[in-house]
């Protein structure tokens, strides 16, 4: 059935069960008491679900400051935001090409204004869904997989129960935090992060800025 939309917990009953399933996460939670999980999306423009798509689809095999850069060239070609489903699907496909898009992710980006744009997909229509509704209808759109709808599920409806066993950064500071000899797998990854239910997304948001030398 998937998590539902609703399943919600106070911040200090999320950190206590994540406390109790697991010292590495106890000592990572003590050492950022003021930790704001959501707080890097500030540095990004202000995203509704179709903008958060295009920045997991530009996202997509590449680092953070070559995705800043790509927004920023979309941002300029629609002067200064994230286009609507109705604006890129009137772009040239040259024109976002040139922003750094790979013809791919025009062409992923392109399938996925569509569906907004004909009202199968819509910011209501995605909050209503369970996680794995979403994982469902998303990945139905050829070039969006796992790893893209994981991170839409973070960022774009604020999902209390999200890991990312396919990202890189994450699997890489589980390493350190855990001391681990090789770089976990994702199905690894899957099974570390069981203890951690319902607060997937809040485990994992201590991982990713955890430091690189885990106390």
């Amino acid at each position: 059935m998937g998590t539902p939309p609703s399943v919600r917990a106070t911040p200090d009953a999320a950190l206590a069960h994540l406390r109790r399933a697991d010292p590495v996460l106890a000592r990572l939670i003590d050492a950022r008491p003021d930790l704001e999980p959501r707080a890097w999306l500030r540095d990004w423009p202000a995203m509704d679900a179709f903008g958060a798509l295009i920045f997991q689809v530009a996202e997509q095999q590449l680092s953070v400051l070559a995705t800043r850069r790509i927004l920023g060239r979309v941002r300029d070609l629609f002067g200064g935001h994230l286009p609507s489903p109705a604006e890129l699907l009137a772009a040239d496909p040259a024109g976002l090409r040139a922003t750094g898009l790979s013809g791919r992710k025009v062409a992923t980006l392109r399938a996925v204004a569509e569906r907004f744009a004909d009202g199968s997909l819509s910011d209501e229509i995605l909050r209503g869904l369970t996680d794995d509704e979403v994982l469902e209808r998303l990945t139905a759109i050829p070039g969006i997989g796992p790893w893209t709808v994981h991170g839409f599920l973070i960022i774009a409806l604020d999902r209390a129960d999200v890991v990312l066993p396919g990202d890189l950064a994450l699997r890489k500071s589980i390493q350190r935090a855990y001391h681990l000899d090789h770089l976990p797998s994702q199905q690894e990854v899957i099974q570390m992060a069981e203890p951690w239910r319902p607060y997937r997304s809040l485990a994992s948001a201590y991982l990713f800025q955890a430091p690189v030398e885990a106390p």
